[in-house]
């Protein structure tokens, strides 16, 4: 059935070339991640209530979205933060595999249908719903030299001239300054000037509004059948005010008697921020601090490369002088350093395969058809995993790894085979290849059917385990489906034409040869041994069965005193720190705290920066005065930790 692949040896070759450069082809367009995505798709409600407490926006907004929320296809629970600022943060958790994309459409139009129910400030600040990406990438930092330049500045800086830059690079699925700090006109009243002229806020507001517009006055002189005109002239309204003394003199009530009385009399007008919330600051110095999330699928360090090109670029064409950024958190730190610790340990498995297998066969025309049927299994496997929709992510490549000392054994048997009937029956590789064949294809196929039935199952697990270890599986498992066709395929045809008749280690003169001969007369000797020892228990049930007790015994007592988790915890170079101090207090107070943090952390050598945020909770990814977070980034390289750091 399969001479026909020794007959055309090109036939064999060009089946695993075409495998081959599918897999270079997928290879270069796989996304390169950590782990498996098994983050369960959530979408996000965000309110803005200005002027009201947490209970408040609890009672009067929170309530009310949750009950119509509640129910959404798919969904699996909720929780929602409510903060004294009158913000209101409401996230859905849909099942794995859930599109999030359908998910956020029907959370909106849940939300849609409860909107009147909402307070009217809410409504005009806007109901804002969208998916929720989870893979923080990076964490920017812009932040200036210059004592002089304050948050508010680099802050405007960096939503005006990086920002939007950062936003159109591919992959970018979210990318925001953390806080807000945009310019705006503050203008803080006065209460008892408000009573004593009789004014409430809503009548300042109000007055603020109507004087304050973008208006359209229109055209003059426009010509008509009737009444035809020599000129026409555009009309222009000066529009929104933009300096402080334009809104000073917003009149708020004017006399019979002449008397007017202006904002001035009654506020103080300033050119400030939106808000004053929260406060970023980077080694004690004040920040804008940028986060930015990867869009599922995409490829994540690809996106940092460009991300960190396009900042040298923007550097070098935008910042002003003093002006520099830092990263406080970069994701392909450890991405890189693992996936790097990965490849090598996949090349050294390699080399380790190549000389056992040549160890055994000591021959280099059979230990190398062995050896090619390796990366045409490892790269096919990733035109596979393009096909599904995997990753190459930590555990694909462990499934690669793994997979060398399994793909090498379908080679093995077919070369054995071919030797045994060269030696048997003296015939020529290609008499022997054909011999051989005939009496293992049908062998080779139960082989790698049985292997690849070993691993397939597990990609039928349900939850997160199964989408964390389908890959593993599926990867492992293409691989041996793939080396198994070379070993029906490629495998005998190169032993039709590389193979010789195989020459005993005790003929060969070279050093070679000797090594060999001693390596066969002590292995025979252990072999020898070993049958002996068998020999002498396989009748003694007792001791077979109490060796068995043993070892199921011994593994059950490690499982219970060996701790147990999802995924191993590796250090990747950061320490998180979340800090609440007691209610009611000011952010001012909270960044007391935090540059507290930050100077104790400096000190230390082997903290590489620090980044803190006053008024942003890293638990609950809420806002609040009494809350704070900072981001400790270790120096890359292990000799620069110490272990209690770590």
């Amino acid at each position: 059935m399969f001479d026909i692949f020794i007959k055309r040896p090109l036939l064999s070759s060009v089946i695993s070339v075409v495998i081959t450069l599918l897999g270079v082809l997928a290879l270069t367009g796989l996304p390169v991640t950590q782990f498996p995505d098994i983050v369960p798709p959530s979408v996000t409600v965000t309110t803005k209530y200005t002027g009201a407490n947490a209970e408040v926006c609890t009672k009067a907004v929170a309530t009310p979205l949750e009950r119509a929320i509640n129910g959404v296809p798919g969904m699996v629970y909720m929780n929602s933060v409510s903060g004294n600022d009158g913000t209101t943060l409401i996230q859905i958790f849909f099942e794995v595999g859930t599109d999030p994309d359908l998910a956020a459409m029907n959370v909106q139009n849940r939300v849609t249908a409860v909107l009147d129910e909402l307070p009217e400030e809410v409504i005009k600040a806007g109901v804002i719903t969208e998916k929720e990406v989870n893979s923080m990438l990076l964490y920017l930092n812009i932040f200036s030299d210059d004592s002089t330049v304050d948050e508010k500045f680099i802050y405007n800086f960096a939503d005006i001239n990086i920002l939007a830059e950062l936003k159109r690079i591919d992959g970018v699925g979210f990318a925001d300054i953390m806080g807000s700090r945009e310019y705006s006109m503050r203008v803080w009243l006065k209460p008892d000037r408000l009573t004593a002229y009789n004014l409430s806020p809503e009548e300042v507001i109000n007055a603020i509004r109507q004087q304050n517009v973008e208006a359209a006055p229109g055209k003059a002189g426009e010509s008509a059948d009737r009444a035809p005109q020599v000129l026409q002239y555009v009309l222009k309204y000066t529009g929104k005010f933009f300096e402080p003394d334009q809104y000073r003199n917003i009149v708020l009530r004017a006399d019979p008697s002449g008397s007017i009385l202006r904002l001035k009399d009654v506020a103080d007008v300033e050119f400030g921020s939106l808000d004053y919330d929260v406060l970023s600051k980077t080694d004690g110095r004040p920040s804008a601090a940028i986060m930015l999330k990867q869009r599922p699928g995409s490829n994540a360090r690809e996106i940092i490369e460009n991300v960190k090109t396009r900042m040298a670029e923007l550097k070098q064409e935008t910042f002003p002088p003093g002006m520099t950024y830092n990263f406080a958190y970069d994701v392909s730190r450890f991405l890189d350093a693992s996936i790097h610790e990965v490849v090598r340990t996949l090349f050294e498995a390699f080399v380790l395969v190549f000389i056992v297998v040549f160890l055994f066969l000591q021959d280099w025309r059979s230990t190398l058809i062995c050896a090619l049927v390796v990366p045409v299994a490892l790269v096919g496997a990733f035109a596979f995993m393009s096909m599904i929709g995997f990753s190459i992510n930590l555990l694909t490549l462990f499934a690669l790894v793994l997979a060398i000392g399994i793909v090498v054994d379908d080679g093995i048997v077919v070369v054995e085979a071919v030797h045994a009937k060269m030696a048997e029956e003296h015939l020529s590789p290609r008499q022997a290849t054909f011999a051989a064949m005939r009496e293992i294809s049908g062998a080779l196929i139960a082989i790698t059917l049985v292997m690849s039935a070993v691993f397939v199952p597990v990609a039928f697990l349900s939850g997160p385990v199964g989408i964390f270890y389908r890959q593993f599986s599926l990867t492992l498992a293409v691989a041996i489906l793939i080396s198994g066709l070379n070993a029906l395929t490629l495998t005998p045809a190169l032993c039709a034409l590389l193979l010789k008749p195989h020459t005993s280690a005790e003929s060969r003169k070279n050093w070679l040869g000797r090594f060999f001969a001693s390596f066969n007369r002590g292995f025979d000797r252990l072999t020898g041994r070993y049958q002996g020892l068998l020999k002498r228990i396989i009748s003694r049930r007792v001791v077979t069965v109490g060796l068995l007790a043993l070892f199921v015994a011994g593994t059950w007592g490690i499982n219970t005193i060996l701790p147990s988790g999802f995924i191993p915890t590796e250090d990747q170079g950061m320490i998180y720190v979340n800090v609440t101090t007691p209610a009611g207090a000011t952010v001012k107070r909270t960044e007391e705290v935090l540059d507290q943090i930050q100077q104790v952390a400096s000190k230390m050598s082997a903290v590489e920066n620090v980044s803190t945020l006053a008024g942003f909770s890293l638990m609950t990814d809420g806002s609040g005065s009494s809350y704070g977070m900072a981001m400790v980034n270790l120096k890359a390289g292990k000799n620069e930790r110490k272990p209690w750091m770590t």
